[in-house]
């Protein structure tokens, strides 16, 4: 009687249907970039999150296996790792356009005495937020930032749904947040403080460059970031007279090699160090990066539209340098999207070496996704579409007619994807955009408060030479 109940037991067991394990989300008939060791492209594929994470990823079968409060049939179009923007001062979309006539001096004409004038905590707030939309729109789900009042930053960022490395600058004269030179070293130690933990937010130290931070200043810096295991921001090596630059502020410098060379003398080179530009430099100076893991934000559409020059990124990349891709503040390059840069890394690179084979698409979406990832330290938790890594990805209108024949999915995306083909932006498991619609702030509100922004702007840069062109 017992042997016959536990074989009538077994034989219900056997048939009774598998419980599908509920899910926040579930995405299915996709083409899944995936970016993992091993660069698998699932055609037809499923992915399944739950709350902040990847939980599972594979082909069409998977789909059963899981109940979604929210399913998003891709359609065939392309899933794929959110981009990550390694280099931007995304407040200053609120200057984005102006003295782009003929000034002698961006910096000093027009930067400088627009944030003398217009900056605030308010602008900085609104103008983040009007950023971090496009960024979504763009398909940027985690970009690195250095500014000042940072914390708005952070505020703002967070109120869209993005991923932020936020650096509070500290510069060697008075600015917004700060009276005093370098007073930015004790506001950033308190947004480290206050940010440490923050899911979205990782707070940093951003010194701004070598000729506006003296040594003893680089290193406050640097013993900040390791009292606290946070990164480091800092333009470097950016100007082809940068050495004459630096060496005014730090004469000590006369006796080392070069500007990376010397900063490796005083201690400065750090493996939580991720350096902007890095564009004059020899090999000894690559050796060195790669030797105390600085990471890179390669910017060569910034950089090619100020004529700051062409970065050696290529043989940085060959040598092991942990490089990604960037754009500089929407001041210098306009544009905020990572697709549009990978097209220049490629040209600007066969030109400079006169070959048409550096950078293969392959590798230009590695840059832009878990090159980026490991440059800021983070390739544990995104950079690449895994079960068990935070749920930030995208999804491209594989449909589109800039995107066909698409052969080459890798080809697609780094020399035929423009911003307005990404269709949805998911980070840390929450939609952010789908279908073209943002849905984590209300627009319309946020659009009354940006259109007063710009009207403030525009009336002050209307009294500077060659703010704003007004002949026609």
């Amino acid at each position: 009687m017992s042997r016959r109940l536990s074989l009538i037991g077994l034989c219900l067991s056997i048939a009774a249907p598998v419980l599908a394990e509920p899910v926040d989300i579930l995405i299915t008939d996709a083409t899944i970039v995936t970016m993992d060791a091993e660069r698998r492209v699932i055609e037809n594929g499923a992915l399944a999150i739950k709350g902040r994470d990847i939980v599972a990823i594979g082909g069409a079968d998977l789909a059963a296996s899981y109940e979604a409060d929210h399913v998003i049939n891709a359609g065939g179009d392309i899933v794929m790792p959110g981009m990550i923007n390694l280099h931007n001062h995304i407040s200053m979309v609120a200057f984005r356009g102006l003295g782009e006539y003929e000034v002698e001096n961006l910096l000093f004409d027009v930067m400088f005495p627009l944030e003398k004038e217009l900056l605030n905590r308010n602008l900085i707030h609104v103008s983040a937020r009007q950023s971090a939309i496009e960024l979504a729109m763009g398909g940027v789900t985690t970009f690195a930032d250095m500014y000042y009042h940072e914390d708005e930053v952070a505020r703002a960022t967070k109120e869209v749904g993005l991923r932020g490395v936020l650096g509070e600058t500290v510069i060697g004269f008075p600015v917004v947040d700060s009276e005093k030179p370098y007073g930015g070293l004790a506001y950033a130690e308190k947004f480290i403080q206050d940010f440490k933990d923050d899911d979205l937010i990782t707070p940093a130290i951003a010194p701004h460059a070598p000729y506006t931070v003296d040594k003893e200043h680089l290193l406050a810096a640097r013993a900040i970031s390791d009292k606290y295991d946070v990164p480091m921001l800092m333009h470097m090596v950016e100007f082809p007279d940068e050495y004459e630059m630096v060496l005014e502020r730090h004469p000590d410098m006369a006796n080392a090699r070069s500007e990376i060379a010397y900063l490796d003398e005083i201690g400065f080179l750090s493996p939580r160090l991720l350096a902007k530009h890095v564009i004059h430099l020899d090999d000894a100076d690559m050796d060195l990066l790669k030797e105390r893991g600085v990471g890179v934000a390669h910017n060569p559409k910034a950089n090619s539209k100020a004529a700051s020059g062409i970065s050696p990124a290529w043989e940085m990349m060959k040598k092991g340098v942990d490089i990604g891709l960037g754009t500089d503040g929407p001041m210098s390059s306009n544009q905020m999207d990572i697709l549009t840069v990978m097209h220049y890394v490629a040209s600007v690179a066969r030109l400079r070496l006169h070959d048409a084979r550096p950078y293969t698409p392959l590798e230009l979406v590695e840059m832009a996704t878990i090159g980026g990832a490991r440059a800021l330290d983070k390739q544990e938790d995104i950079g690449s579409l895994e079960a068990g890594k935070r749920a930030d990805l995208i999804i491209i209108d594989r449909d589109a007619p800039n995107m066909q024949p698409g052969y080459d999915v890798y080809a697609a995306i780094a020399f035929g994807a423009y911003p307005g083909n990404v269709l949805t932006t998911i980070v840390n498991g929450q939609r952010v955009m789908e279908d073209r619609t943002i849905l984590t702030i209300d627009v319309e509100s946020h659009d009354a408060e940006w259109n007063a922004v710009k009207d403030r702007v525009k009336a002050f840069a209307e009294t500077l030479e060659g703010g704003i062109r007004n002949e026609r």
